[in-house]
């Protein structure tokens, strides 16, 4: 790997950290429309103040899993975002199967969410697989 570019973990790491900072601005902008589109739930009073700390906690997530190519490894990152992808793809599954509820973008922020996790698994057993094989 050269010097100052990402693996494929790294690229799949950078890719849903711009998805969580997005997303988390968003929220901490406008709970009440993110939410809206997500689940299609009208939020307001202490929603929306709960909404805006999601919405933190996902730009603090993105940010802390912003891969540094300088860096080898990864790991704990990968394992942080692939937690976070893995749970809140199930979660939405259940909103959306059990409890029925969703928005436009439920199903699509599911599947993304599901790929993503899903890929960071890949990527994370090649990687073990790697180091295996070099020892």
């Amino acid at each position: 790997m050269r010097k100052g570019s990402l693996d494929k973990q790294g690229k799949i790491l950078a890719f849903a950290a711009v998805m969580e900072v997005t997303t988390g601005l968003a929220l901490a902008i406008d709970p009440s429309l993110v939410v809206t589109w997500l689940v299609g739930m009208e939020v307001s009073g202490v929603g929306t103040a709960v909404g805006r700390c999601f919405g933190i906690t996902l730009l603090a997530l993105g940010l802390a899993c912003w891969p540094d190519p300088k860096r080898a490894g990864g790991d704990a990152t990968s394992r942080g975002m692939l937690a976070y992808n893995a749970l809140i793809a199930f979660y939405l599954t259940f909103l959306g199967t059990v409890r029925h509820v969703g928005g436009r973008l439920l199903w699509p922020a599911i599947v993304l969410h599901a790929v993503v996790a899903l890929l960071l698994v890949l990527t994370w057993r090649g990687k073990r697989s790697t180091r295996a094989a070099d020892k």
